[in-house]
């Protein structure tokens, strides 16, 4: 592999890793309903666990209310118990009949800090994983340069190019939190 085609790698690794980042912020709770919020809600249906984006239409018809039409109304009872039964949500569903109606409770200032304290651990995760990229790349590098494939200058050039690299996705994912932790002490 050439150095050029470790680097693009390297970036599509980091690019996956944000992104994952990403899907792992929109699943916790901010003070406002969200469809997203229900994105790990497993429920039995069929004899069979599924998503609950695959039984039902889940909406924010309002800031503080999140509603759930089920494809098929003898999946009611189901969703309304895979929703009261997933303690990490916290969260208590009434339906009448046709829809499942889940309000969601305004966060109080010791459940904004945990949820940040959350956010803080994802990033650390996310980051532990940037720095094994970094850690992958340069170890390739390393080999490249003892089997004098590059020379000693072209590998501290791109050792150079892979902490830019690091350090922009870096800068990303710790936006991203920053941006998370604001939307979610925002009262």
């Amino acid at each position: 592999m050439s150095p050029q085609q470790v680097l693009d790698e390297a970036k599509k690794k980091l690019k996956k890793i944000n992104s994952h980042f990403e899907e792992e912020l929109k699943k916790l709770r901010t003070g406002r309903a969200s469809a997203s919020m229900l994105d790990g809600v497993m429920a039995e249906a069929y004899g069979t666990p599924m998503p609950l984006n695959q039984l039902a239409t889940i909406s924010a018809p309002e800031a503080q209310l999140l509603q759930i039409t089920p494809f098929d109304p003898n999946n009611l009872q189901v969703i309304t118990a895979a929703i009261r039964d997933n303690q990490s949500l916290g969260m208590n569903p009434a339906d009448d009949g046709r829809v499942v109606r889940v309000p969601i409770p305004p966060l109080n200032e010791e459940r904004r800090r945990e949820i940040s304290k959350q956010v803080r651990v994802k990033l650390e995760d996310n980051l532990i994983k940037a720095r094994s990229v970094r850690h992958d790349t340069l170890n390739t590098f390393d080999q490249a340069k003892k089997d004098k494939d590059i020379s000693e200058d072209q590998a501290m050039r791109l050792s150079s190019q892979v902490e830019e690299i690091i350090n922009q996705a870096k800068q990303e994912a710790e936006a991203m939190a920053e941006r998370k932790e604001k939307e979610i002490m925002t009262v």
